[in-house]
């Protein structure tokens, strides 16, 4: 490695995935350069709406994983590793033992997983998403918007963080909520708006949605949706990453993926298994986001970045 170049890992276990990033962290602590990128989908957050306890087979995988990703940080040469994470973690009775657990597996870096609040994780969501856009001149302010497992996270800044906030609306938690048939009915869709809506609502009172210069969504559904808005014949990420589209090819977008069934959700040809039967609430609510935030800021255009919370678990090690 460069002298002035520290090798660090950063893992983001959410409600949904468990994602690892291994990056070489620039002198200047504000600039990365990836070596590895790694997803899975682990469902930890699978039935915890319900029983409020992360379940065996859940802990299990997700475990699993995370045992794999410190063999990879091990063999990459590491120096440090962060570990964040999210909203199932926040709400699980049993969150001690799965904490126990990821220090155990990633014992050799002395690293004791961190349980984020959501205000904290909308934080390093921003600092991850919006470096690049700023650099390129994008109008600001930003508001980035984190749309996970369990929980949608807002965040509102220039080159710093102004106001950010954490709400219970994620694609997980929403399909087990709410949209229980294969396409969901148009009852079970009002219901999960009306969630969404609420939710929104109150994200707003928070932090401000009229305003904003660029709005930019993170994480699966969001990129999902923008593959498909983009007719995508893989995902592509560096396609996806810095998309920027008109609102209503978005919203046609999300549509079309929230009324599909999942027989021709899994045959699209950028569409994750582990997406399949949770992106319709995912697009939902994307869909409700975008066009509250164009209606409250005249925006006629949306983002997409594939630099999210896990290059700012990186950056924080600056």
């Amino acid at each position: 490695m460069t002298t002035g170049v520290k090798r660090v890992g950063a893992v983001d276990c959410g409600t949904n995935s468990i994602r690892l990033l291994i990056a070489d962290l620039h002198e200047d602590g504000r600039s990365l350069t990836e070596i590895s990128r790694q997803m899975q989908i682990v469902r930890l957050g699978e039935g915890i709406d319900a029983t409020g306890r992360i379940s065996e087979a859940a802990m299990a995988r997700t475990l699993a994983a995370a045992e794999g990703y410190a063999a990879l940080c091990q063999d990459a040469g590491c120096t440090s590793v962060r570990f964040v994470a999210t909203s199932a973690s926040r709400d699980a009775e049993n969150s001690a033992d799965f904490v126990a657990g990821v220090q155990a597996a990633f014992g050799s870096f002395g690293t004791t997983p961190e349980v984020i609040s959501g205000e904290e994780e909308a934080t390093l969501s921003f600092l991850g998403a919006t470096g690049a856009l700023r650099a390129a001149g994008a109008p600001a302010p930003f508001l980035v918007v984190d749309i996970g497992g369990g929980s949608t996270e807002f965040v509102r800044g220039t080159e710093t963080v102004e106001a950010a906030t954490s709400v219970d609306i994620g694609c997980v938690r929403m399909t087990e909520r709410h949209l229980h048939d294969d396409p969901p009915t148009e009852d079970q869709v009002w219901a999960a708006l009306s969630d969404i809506v609420r939710a929104i609502e109150d994200a707003s009172s928070r932090v401000d949605l009229s305003g904003v210069g660029t709005l930019v969504g993170l994480a699966g559904s969001v990129t999902t949706v923008t593959a498909h808005a983009l007719d995508l014949d893989r995902y592509d990420p560096e396609r996806i990453h810095g998309a920027e589209l008109p609102v209503a090819e978005v919203l046609d977008a999300c549509t079309d993926l929230l009324l599909s069934p999942r027989s021709r959700r899994r045959e699209l040809p950028f569409m994750h298994e582990g997406r399949v039967d949770v992106i319709s609430a995912g697009a939902l609510v994307w869909r409700s986001v975008v066009q509250r935030v164009a209606h409250d800021s005249g925006l006629v255009t949306v983002r997409t970045s594939e630099t999210d919370i896990l290059d700012g678990i990186a950056l924080s090690q600056a």
